[in-house]
């Protein structure tokens, strides 16, 4: 009975010593290559979104509060006469405050009533549509355009894109610095995306309501909408072999 309990202990000692041995192998890491691809998508917008400015002023606040609503309404009839949907525009939260002017010959700020301001918000699908919205809404009861935006209404698709491109730049990098430096390319050990942006264009489109008429109205090439270019950039880590 006592050469068995050795013969166990000595066993047990002896997988030990064998299991720490293999935990002092240690792989070398593989040789890598890190390489960031970067690329573009430029497309045509194809929606737009309008901001009118709202602007009433009285000698009361009751006044010209009530002035700004009935201007609001008259401005989303216009809207909807271009068969916009209801849902496509969304008009923002009123601005009600006093208004000061200064007087250069009292050198001081005088009570000149109230001003009530808001912001009319249209989404428009069709852009041939937006130089007849801006007139229109204009003349119909908005002050002026605050500004207009154009977009896209399937980003991600082209987002997708500009990832793919900025990809398949990564691998052409990275083939050339390996056939260069006399290495195989080998599998992706990791990817990560680095910046994703979006530069549109934003053109200045200036109009109030005392210069909506036809012949004042801004022409068709004040409402270039340009393109859009998506950029993506993406880093990549390659195995060597």
């Amino acid at each position: 009975m006592r050469v068995l309990r050795w013969t166990g202990a000595f066993l047990v000692l002896g997988s030990f010593f064998v299991g720490d041995g293999r935990a002092q192998e240690v792989a070398e890491p593989p040789r890598t290559v890190r390489v960031s691809g970067e690329n573009s998508v430029t497309v045509a917008p194809d929606q737009a979104t309008v901001r009118f400015g709202i602007v009433s002023r009285a000698e009361t606040a009751e006044e010209a509060r009530r002035q700004n609503a009935e201007a609001a309404k008259s401005a989303m009839n216009a809207v909807r006469a271009l068969d916009v949907p209801d849902e496509k525009m969304r008009m923002e939260s009123l601005r009600l405050q006093p208004r000061r002017e200064y007087n250069p010959e009292t050198r001081e700020h005088e009570e000149k009533g109230y001003e009530a301001t808001r912001q009319a918000v249209v989404e428009l699908s069709d852009l041939e549509q937006l130089p007849r919205l801006v007139t229109t809404v204009v003349q119909q009861g908005a002050s002026r355009v605050d500004g207009i935006s154009y977009g896209l209404s399937d980003r991600s698709s082209v987002r997708d894109e500009a990832l793919r491109k900025a990809a398949r730049r990564a691998r052409d990098k990275a083939e050339l610095l390996a056939t260069t430096l006399e290495a195989e390319l080998g599998p992706v050990e990791q990817i990560q995306e680095q910046s994703f942006g979006v530069d549109q264009p934003s053109p200045r489109v200036e109009m109030r309501a005392k210069a909506a008429s036809s012949d004042a109205a801004p022409a068709p090439d004040a409402y270039a909408a340009g393109e859009i270019e998506v950029n993506a950039t993406v880093q990549v880590t390659f195995v060597l072999r």
